[in-house]
């Protein structure tokens, strides 16, 4: 079972002393974090744009008003099976890519509630089409420019940084 699967009631969200005293220290940097993690999530934006012009993936849209936290970034490939190809692909290479967001209504805790399964295709797509790349605050550059030009490669495309 995956960490995103819904499988029974509850959870616990209390933090260890330890997990607070790593959270303590991020929270002095915050600024700095976030700034980084923006600057990651722009540079992978800015070089996978041209994948989604010629209309071989979607890029993350941020709606007017809103502010990118950049917690992660992703991609929504047309299919489950280029997706899970992609996933494959950047595996072989060493990068880790993972699909997220299983719909809670087709998880096993969601399915156990009973009543009538809810019409919710759209959910169902994109959760089924979503591939999450690395993204996280010690990600350089010259890694990043390596991912994007895997992600290039897969679909039979030259990168050039």
């Amino acid at each position: 079972m995956d960490k995103y699967t819904w499988v029974d009631i509850g959870s616990s969200y209390l933090p260890s002393e330890l997990t607070a005293a790593f959270l303590y220290a991020q929270l002095q940097e915050a600024d700095k974090i976030d700034k980084k993690r923006l600057s990651i999530w722009n540079d992978y934006y800015s070089k996978l744009k041209h994948l989604e012009d010629e209309g071989l993936l979607t890029l993350p849209f941020i709606p007017e008003g809103c502010r990118n936290n950049a917690h992660m970034f992703y991609l929504i490939l047309p299919t489950n099976e280029k997706r899970d190809g992609l996933i494959r692909f950047l595996k072989k290479r060493g990068i880790h890519a993972v699909f997220h967001y299983i719909p809670l209504h087709t998880s096993p805790m969601g399915k156990s509630l009973g009543g009538k399964v809810p019409d919710l295709p759209v959910t169902e797509s994109v959760s089924s089409r979503l591939l999450r790349l690395p993204c996280f605050y010690e990600l350089s550059p010259s890694q990043v420019n390596r991912i994007v030009k895997e992600v290039y490669k897969f679909f039979g495309l030259d990168f050039q940084p």
